[in-house]
């Protein structure tokens, strides 16, 4: 509780991260995640290394969860600006903190001191959905539709938050059909305005992942 906290606390001034910051995260559109690394340096009183890496472990992903959360509020938004611009309200600035706050290490290294070097890593679907607040479903709907929808022919630039044939759902964006997607139903996007891709999307529900294929 006290990180997150912390992290809402942080993330209304992230309009001024360094340009240091900004070349250590990374946003892969096509995976769906944003990256960060964090160090944690060894605490030099610690007996030994091993036990040093208890607390430099956790040191090393809060650094990650920082950067992470300054690189969420630089993200572009279909409709303009960035996340940045929404932590104004305290609803959204609490979703967003409580999205980094579960940010998860995909890669780690000890260091022979004891330190750690980690690559945290955080789903753009968990911006978008900390931004919107929970998706709800009319009382008669049903998530009966396609799992994943590929949306060939788009024009417009990866975001957060764009709509697909009104939908509002996760999507990435790629130059080329996964292999795990090869099989899903194809459309073709008419034509993209402020954050929306014109296309029939059929039986699409908004929990279906829509694979944009960018020209």
């Amino acid at each position: 509780m006290k990180r997150a906290v912390i992290l809402i606390a942080g993330l209304a001034s992230m309009h001024a991260s360094t340009a240091a910051a900004e070349t250590r995260a990374q946003v892969d559109w096509a995976k769906g995640i944003v990256t960060a690394p964090g160090v944690g340096v060894a605490d030099r009183h610690a007996p030994n290394p091993a036990v040093a890496r208890g607390t430099s472990r956790r040191k090393a992903e809060d650094a990650g969860r920082k950067a992470l959360g300054e690189a969420v509020a630089r993200l572009p938004l279909a409709t303009g600006g960035t996340v940045g611009d929404n932590l104004t309200d305290p609803a959204v600035a609490k979703r967003i903190a409580h999205a980094v706050e579960g940010a998860y290490a995909i890669a780690a290294e000890p260091e022979t001191d004891g330190a750690w070097t980690v690559i945290m890593a955080l789903p753009l679907e968990a911006v978008r959905q900390a931004l919107t607040g929970p998706r709800a479903l009319a009382a008669n709907a049903s998530d009966t539709g396609p799992t994943v929808v590929v949306v060939e022919g788009v024009t417009t630039d990866p975001a957060i938050g764009t709509m697909v044939g009104g939908i509002a759902g996760a999507t990435l964006w790629v130059k080329q059909v996964p292999a795990w997607a090869k099989e899903a139903p194809r459309i073709k996007a008419k034509g993209a305005a402020r954050g929306a891709i014109d296309a029939d999307v059929g039986t699409a529900t908004p929990s279906t992942l829509f694979v944009l294929i960018a020209k």
